[in-house]
Order: structure tokens, then C-alpha cells, then sequence
């Protein structure tokens, strides 16, 4: 059976005025797939193969097309929307039908010329469709281990979890709550460190850098912040976790490593108020 959705290599079976009947060589069924007049290559004769898109056109009829689309059944990338409509938005996938992306399939606001990443899915009529729900398509077999760099797109965000990433656009990926730093939406591409890979191969992620390498950053930040406040800021290590987050956008662990590393250097000192700059 050829599926739609796919490339296949596909023989000229049949010559008509509406163009060139294809199907699978020695294949037993007799369900050929039309080739349409336009796009029938010169010199294409019986027995010759080609590789073509098989999908539904805008009759509702199964086709082929020598076109190839910019997602097939099985991938996912991005395609820009063109126009929206209030069942759905249709995205430009490389073929003279736009592909339909449903109301039901988008994640937050869809516009004309946003590009969104999406996967395919075969809908109950037969039609392909986008959607814009890729948990299911992703893939747990990644080539990273920890503490590799990696980017990926935003594809969902959970309030109570975290942030969900398609690494390469193509691997499961999680940022959780206390590794997530600034705000971000959904698109939005990001470059992250992979801190663990689970034992189902799924990736979780951190927007920061191995401990040993993040101290001198932050203890800059904190030097930087210092230095544009006249040499004294009101936070300790007794503020809270949201003071300073709000203050430095980083974690309280981290400023309490950070803030160390700097008493120990001497450049600073705590005092009830807060910290202190010891030299500029």
C-alpha cells in the first residue's frame, strides 16, 4: 500500500491524458497513484521509476507529486504560516496546496509569518496535517551526555514543571523549575548543558554551566552589580531566594557559592545590611 505522507520510488505504469499512473514495481495491488500531466518529467516512459510525494490535493484525491514538501510524515522542523483562518492557520510547506495546521493542533497565539516547528500527522479524513503537540514525535535516542552543550525550541511550557525543548529539534528535552533562569516562550531558541541524560534516554537540561565554571561568572555579576551601586548592595546570604534571583537572576545556592569565593579573595565583606565592596 503506498502511504501518503511519504517519498516513495515508484514505476510509470500507465500513460493517460490526465498523466502518468505510477505504483511499486511487481505490485500486486492495483491502487496506481496519478502523476499529474504538468509534472511528468520529459522522456518518462512505462517501466521507468521516480521518486515522488504522495498526498491528498485539493479534490480530496490521492496524488503524487515530483515536488518534495519541507516535512514529511515522521520529521519535524519549521514552516512559516501564511494565513489563518478561524478553524486553523495554513503553513507553507513547499507544495502548491498549504499544509493545515488546526486550531485544535497550535500552541498559544498563531500568526501569518510566525514559523513554528512542527511534526505531521495522518487526520481521521486521510489528510495530512500539522500539529504543533510534538511530545509523541521526539526521539529518546540523542548522541549527548552529560555536561554537553546543546540547543533546541521551546516547544510547550508547564508552570508546575518546566520548560519542554526539542534538542536538535528532533530530541526530548526538559528544563525543570529550579535549572530555569530569565522568561521565555514558546519558539524561543535557546543553547543549554545537558546535566543529565535519564535512563529512557530523555534529556533533562540546565541553562547553566558546570558549578566549577559558573562561580567566576556570577561572582563577576555580583562584582559588576556592587561596583554600579556605589560599592554596597542590601542582599546577604540571609535574603531570600526571590531577592535574589530578582537582584542577580541567579540562584540563591549559586550566590552563596559565588559570594564565597569572593570573601575569600577578600573583595567583599557581609554585614548585617548586606555585602560590601572591599576594592574596586
Amino acid at each position: 500500500m503506498i502511504e501518503i505522507g511519504k517519498i516513495h520510488k515508484l514505476q510509470l505504469i500507465k500513460k493517460t491524458e490526465m498523466g502518468a499512473y505510477l505504483n511499486y514495481k511487481n505490485a500486486e495491488d492495483r491502487d496506481d497513484i496519478l502523476l499529474p500531466k504538468n509534472e511528468v518529467p520529459q522522456g518518462f516512459e512505462i517501466g521507468d521509476e521516480i521518486e515522488v510525494f504522495v498526498y491528498k490535493d485539493f479534490e480530496d484525491k490521492t496524488i503524487a507529486s515530483v515536488g518534495k514538501p519541507k516535512l514529511t510524515i515522521g520529521e519535524l522542523g519549521f514552516l512559516r504560516v501564511v494565513g489563518t483562518t478561524n478553524f486553523g492557520a495554513f503553513l507553507d510547506w513547499g507544495l502548491r496546496k498549504d499544509l493545515l495546521l488546526p486550531l485544535r493542533e497550535q500552541v498559544g497565539k498563531v500568526s501569518k509569518g510566525d514559523l513554528c516547528l512542527v511534526g505531521l500527522y495522518i487526520n481521521d479524513n486521510n489528510k495530512i496535517c500539522a500539529t504543533m503537540y510534538i511530545y509523541n514525535l521526539l526521539s529518546s535516542d540523542s548522541p549527548y551526555k552529560q555536561n554537553d552543550r546543546v540547543c533546541g525550541t521551546v516547544y510547550s511550557i508547564n508552570r508546575e514543571i518546566g520548560i519542554f525543548v526539542a534538542v536538535d529539534n528532533k530530541y526530548h528535552g526538559l528544563i525543570h523549575n529550579n535549572e530555569l533562569y530569565g522568561n521565555y516562550t514558546v519558539g524561543d531558541y535557546i543553547e543549554l548543558r545537558v546535566k543529565r541524560v535519564r535512563d529512557d534516554g530523555k534529556l533533562e537540561l540546565s541553562m547553566r554551566k558546570e558549578a566549577y565554571n559558573e562561580i567566576e561568572g556570577d561572582a563577576q555579576k555580583i562584582m559588576a552589580q556592587l561596583k554600579s551601586n556605589g560599592g554596597i548592595l542590601p542582599i546577604n546570604d540571609n535574603s531570600s531566594p526571590e531577592d535574589i534571583k530578582a537582584e542577580f537572576n541567579i540562584s540563591k545556592r549559586a550566590f552563596k557559592r559565588a559570594i564565597g569565593r569572593l570573601l575569600k579573595e577578600g573583595a567583599i565583606k557581609i554585614t548585617e545590611e548586606g555585602i560590601e565592596l572591599m576594592w574596586q
